[in-house]
């Protein structure tokens, strides 16, 4: 009787083969993918590298001696000894306490300010930019020109503008001849608020105009063509195609200005002034303790106020974050539709 034993392939029975190998497996640490992959995150290491380094020491090292130097008290009598201090007393957290107890009224208040001009220039320069960039973007004769004198504002530096937009609100400047009646902008009332919201405004709705056009350029042509054939008006075109479709450029610009609102000290510092506390923000409170020679207070709210920010930050990204890059590469459950349609329009194209 003929032996019908069939050989044992002790390739296909070793463990850790192709034939072994679970389906979805990472291929094995010598294997050619791997050392491709590793080559390609040595590389991505490297050319990230002078990024991170230029990030550690304007952001890093500032941030963490910041946060040294709000340990410390400011020179001059000890209260314990009674003896002058020529060096910086170890305070620990007092100064952090103080913010919350001494000093709680000025420190709420230049809190509030911030948030209440972060909310309302951003709400503000959000409408107006993409109305300018539905303007810019629209092809008309001088078209040009139109884009040139909407971007001029944000290329005048805050400076300059905070003194012109001072002149303007002059006791007899061109906001009161408008008007008609005496108003003080510049006084310590509702009225300062008002001017540097109008001011910040008018400089930095630009931006967000700018970043909005650069949305609406890659929006293809033939998605209004079809959607006018189809019979729908302008401003379901607006809802249905043009927001969704610059939705992620429009966050962007969204974030990045509500991070420059958050540390607002120079237009309403040249506008109104110092020491205004209707418009005293967190910047300039920081910088009104650095310029008497608390350094250790200074330093504490400027840590409070990188916190902020970045609380602020991380919850735009963690809210926001898949519309931030257009939802590329997409959620494990859209993936799979996404794959359906193509192989969908696929068999249609092959039909």
């Amino acid at each position: 009787m003929a032996d019908t034993t069939i050989p044992r392939n002790d390739t296909a029975a070793r463990p850790g083969t192709a034939a072994t190998r679970r389906p979805g497996r990472s291929p094995a640490a010598g294997s050619p993918r791997s050392r491709a992959t590793a080559g390609s995150g040595r590389l991505a290491a490297l050319l990230v590298s002078p990024t991170l380094l230029v990030l550690t020491i304007v952001v890093l090292y500032p941030t963490l001696m910041a946060l040294d130097e709000s340990l410390y008290g400011p020179k001059g009598l000890d209260p314990t000894t009674g003896f002058i201090s020529t060096t910086e007393p170890f305070v620990g957290l007092k100064n952090y306490t103080d913010i919350f107890t001494q000093a709680g009224t000025r420190f709420w208040n230049a809190f509030w300010n911030t948030t209440f001009f972060t909310v309302v220039t951003v709400s503000l320069e959000t409408v107006i930019g993409v109305a300018m960039a539905l303007i810019m973007h629209k092809a008309f004769r001088g078209r040009g020109l139109v884009r040139a004198s909407i971007l001029v504002p944000w290329a005048i530096p805050t400076a300059i503008s905070g003194l012109l937009w001072k002149w303007i609100f002059n006791a007899d400047g061109i906001a009161n001849v408008l008007l008609g009646h005496q108003v003080l902008w510049t006084a310590d009332g509702f009225s300062a608020k008002i001017a540097v919201v109008i001011a910040d405004v008018w400089k930095t709705a630009p931006f967000i105009g700018l970043l909005v056009l650069a949305g609406l350029q890659v929006v293809p042509k033939e998605v209004y063509e079809a959607a006018r054939l189809d019979g729908a008006s302008a401003r379901q075109q607006f809802w249905r195609i043009t927001l969704p479709l610059v939705k992620p450029a429009l966050l962007v610009a969204v974030l990045f200005r509500c991070l420059d609102a958050l540390r607002m000290f120079d237009l309403p510092y040249i506008l109104i002034g110092a020491q205004k506390g209707s418009v005293e923000t967190l910047s300039m409170l920081a910088q009104n303790e650095a310029s008497n020679v608390r350094f250790g207070p200074a330093s504490a709210y400027a840590v409070l106020l990188f916190l902020y920010v970045f609380l602020i930050a991380l919850a735009f990204v963690r809210l926001l974050g898949a519309d931030l890059v257009g939802d590329v590469g997409g959620t494990g459950k859209s993936r799979p539709r996404r794959a359906g349609a193509a192989r969908r329009r696929a068999q249609e194209v092959t039909a």
